[in-house]
């Protein structure tokens, strides 16, 4: 009983000794921004980085996304190293490593799901002077669902005390301003008509305006003129999930591959698919979809916005892990001719099997999930590109 007993004492001082001295390192950080939202997390992290940067701010940032990093002062970048799965302390070896850099400020991707941690991610470890939540979209609705309406207050658990919030939601703002009022914080919204034609033709990769007039509101509370902040912007590099556009080589044939894979809920695909004007010009697309076993409820929700749902296309290409399953899913939808299931190749033979399947011009969107053989399609066209 008495080791019990000093087991609990000695765990409670560690708690206790670990709180304070976060206490003290956050104090170190004046700037601090948590980005929490459906999607956009870690490029609206990266945008709102670099434009701080850019306007003379000691930044660091942290993304979760695709492949978690670390954003030095310096502008380089390193991966997070993880000894076992994804935990909501190392946000706190992340601030440390911020106040060593004597950063001014740092911008943190939120990385909890559940509505719980998402709560102590902010109020326990974060405390953040300017939050961010970008949008409010239907994903992980096992954990943060059934509803919309549950999400939007999930997300929600993110929202300051005493400070800022802004966001880039439409339906839901109303939720979250009422959130922001009732914990003291101002409210600031936007919904991206805040930047033109010009302002994102500057950026080297496919980006949304909403992202970047969000994070040009936040750098512009901070102290950084939006002009500024732009320039940097332009310059920032993306996260490995950022829609992004690569030549697939193919002989008598030009191919554009778009990596949308990061985009997998059926809202932010359709988006993807209208910004890349694929909606005016069906015979040109072709949709890559990558299916994960642990994310059939992904593939459920996925499946009716194919076809006549608004991603209509020449080919759908379907790879990654259970495919028949997927295959079922979209066959009334999907006209047999214009379906390909792809099975489990790797990359290199997926690559062969879409140059060999697509039209003479064509636009290869990725969607659906990431991980596995999505990951490793990507590496390959990357070497393919510096090579």
């Amino acid at each position: 009983m008495k080791l019990i007993l000093l087991l609990l004492v000695l765990l409670t001082g560690a708690g206790v000794w670990e709180t304070v001295r976060h206490r003290v390192v956050r104090r170190r950080i004046p700037v601090r921004v948590h980005v929490n939202g459906s999607r956009g997390k870690s490029s609206v992290t990266r945008l709102i980085a670099a434009g701080l940067q850019a306007g003379g701010v000691r930044t660091c940032a942290k993304t979760t996304g695709s492949a978690a990093m670390f954003l030095h002062v310096d502008g380089s970048e390193s991966p997070i190293r993880r000894q076992g799965p994804p935990n909501i302390r190392e946000q706190l070896r992340v601030f440390r490593q911020a106040a060593q850099e004597r950063a001014e400020a740092i911008v943190i991707e939120c990385m909890a799901v559940r509505p719980d941690l998402q709560r102590v991610c902010e109020h326990s470890i974060v405390g953040a002077t300017h939050g961010v939540i970008t949008n409010v979209r239907p994903d992980h609705l096992e954990v943060m669902g059934p509803s919309m309406e549950d999400v939007a207050t999930s997300l929600a658990g993110t929202v300051p005390r005493g400070t800022a919030l802004f966001t880039a939601e439409g339906t839901f703002a109303p939720r979250l301003e009422r959130r922001a009022r009732r914990l003291g914080s101002s409210f600031h919204r936007t919904d991206g008509s805040g930047v033109d034609d010009a302002a994102m033709a500057g950026f080297r990769y496919v980006e949304f305006p909403d992202n970047v007039d969000l994070a040009l509101d936040v750098c512009q509370a901070v102290g950084v003129d939006r002009a500024t902040a732009l320039r940097g912007m332009w310059d920032v590099t993306p996260d490995v999930g950022a829609l992004s556009r690569v030549a697939l080589p193919a002989p008598g044939k030009t191919l554009e591959f778009v990596n949308a894979f990061a985009a997998n809920d059926p809202e932010s695909t359709l988006a993807v698919w209208r910004r890349l004007g694929l909606d005016a010009r069906p015979e040109e697309a072709v949709v890559l979809f990558n299916n994960r076993a642990d994310r059939l409820r992904r593939a459920r929700d996925l499946a009716p916005i194919f076809g006549d749902g608004g991603l209509a296309a020449a080919k759908v290409v379907i790879c990654g892990q259970a495919t028949a399953q997927f295959v079922d899913l979209v066959r009334r939808r999907v006209p047999r001719d214009r379906l390909v299931d792809a099975g489990s190749r790797d990359a290199e033979a997926l690559r062969d099997l879409l140059v060999e399947v697509c039209p003479e011009r064509a636009t290869v969107v990725g969607v659906g999930n990431i991980g596995g053989v999505g990951m490793r399609f990507l590496d390959l066209l990357e070497r393919g590109r510096t090579s």
